[in-house]
């Protein structure tokens, strides 16, 4: 590999500045109290100066039109802001705050304004301004892997012809869009994973631990065929042929850990989860869900009556599973792979799912509408929200 630069700076459209406020708030139900996410913990609790501290998320669903307007649609009020251009996007990846989306220049990102930000036993959350925050250069498209927190870590870049990039997030909160790395791996596929202080490039068969000045550390381990990364309550999942290496990470050194899969049945090559739980969902096949359980290290496999085209774990009290299947219909399933309800056909092959702690959201381009969905409620559909800018690709921030 030949590294390019160690840090890069960017053109930012100036962002909120920072402020401490200090009120705790409880977290989710479910979420444990012992584990706090591995990226290092910070004073500040994730507060940014002009941002209000709330009592609980806010969510919103952030939107982007076909012509790369962006607006914030408040699901309390159902009130839609406007936030700014971006470019026209063909894909959003977000970590809960931020949309990373896929355009033909590289990355734009835009700042959806709302976010949460994970102390182990609780939570803070924040509102503060949306805004369109700046665009990374890449060629083709980019696989996106980010942190468990918005203003900690990296968020990782691969884009196909082989480049990988590591975005410094505290600069990004700070109103600065900085590369920790960008390093050429000749690779036609790979990962970047995000593992505190630490970002891993995986491609061509390697996986290899770089730190926040691009500098190479610890052992490079074995990873072939690289595909899919996830942050979790536990630790980063990265998907290799023959399973998951899992990256944890304290205040110290990255470790590897290899969780292999129990059989031969087809791998994951993507993975989704609700944002901040430890077990998260991937397809195996056309009509099968693996489940990977990072707390317990195991990989479970599940096959259902359906040809599904995502599967997002929800990893609720209920084990709820949230999937699309071929036919356009938002399919919820136990663990075991039971049938908890379904809607009627909404999706197309255009449609993105995010669970949330109630709800799932599926976007639709194809129809202008992002549907709520109560998925521990027989897939109910609860809504039905139609972005007036117009939609290409959306997401859920404040979560």
């Amino acid at each position: 590999m030949t590294r390019f630069t160690a840090t890069r700076r960017l053109a930012l459209v100036p962002a909120v500045a920072a402020m401490m406020l200090t009120g705790c708030a409880a977290g989710p139900a479910d979420a444990p109290a012992a584990e706090a996410p591995t990226t290092p913990p910070a004073s500040d609790h994730g507060a940014h100066a002009g941002a209000a501290e709330l009592g609980e998320p806010q969510t919103s669903i952030l939107s982007i039109s076909t012509d790369g307007e962006a607006t914030v649609l408040d699901l309390l009020t159902e009130e839609e802001t406007a936030v700014g251009s971006a470019h026209a996007p063909s894909a959003i990846a977000s970590d809960g705050r931020y949309g990373f989306l896929t355009t033909a220049d590289g990355v734009d990102i835009v700042d959806g304004g709302a976010w949460s930000w994970d102390h182990g036993d609780h939570f803070h959350f924040y509102r503060g301004e949306p805004a369109v925050a700046g665009s990374v250069p890449g060629e083709g498209p980019v696989v996106v892997a980010t942190p468990p927190l918005s203003t900690r870590g990296a968020t990782g870049l691969f884009f196909s012809d082989g480049v990988a990039v590591a975005i410094d997030m505290a600069a990004l909160d700070d109103g600065e869009l900085t590369e920790w790395f960008r390093i050429d791996t000749g690779a036609e596929s790979g990962v970047v994973a995000p593992a505190g202080n630490h970002a891993i490039v995986a491609a061509a068969g390697t996986a290899t631990v770089y730190d926040d000045t691009g500098e190479e550390t610890g052992e490079t381990v074995d990873c072939a065929d690289p595909s899919g990364a996830i942050a979790t309550r536990v630790g980063t999942v990265i998907g290799c042929a023959d399973g998951a290496l899992l990256a944890t990470a304290d205040a110290g050194p990255v470790e590897l850990e290899r969780i292999p899969y129990p059989d031969d049945a087809p791998r994951a090559a993507a993975f989704g989860g609700r944002e901040g739980r430890p077990t998260v969902a991937a397809l195996s096949g056309e009509n099968a869900f693996w489940l990977l359980d990072t707390r317990s290290r195991s990989w479970s496999r599940t096959e259902v009556d359906a040809s599904l085209i995502d599967v997002v774990a929800a990893d609720d009290n209920d084990g709820n599973v949230v999937a699309i299947d071929a036919e356009g219909r938002v399919r919820v399933f136990g663990a075991d792979g039971t049938d908890r309800g379904s809607t009627e056909p909404i999706a197309d092959e255009d449609s993105t799912l995010v669970v949330d702690t109630q709800r799932a959201y599926v976007s639709v381009p194809s129809a202008g509408t992002v549907y709520e969905i109560d998925y521990a409620d027989n897939a109910r559909i609860a809504r039905e929200l139609v972005p007036e800018a117009g939609l290409a690709v959306s997401t859920v921030v404040g979560r």
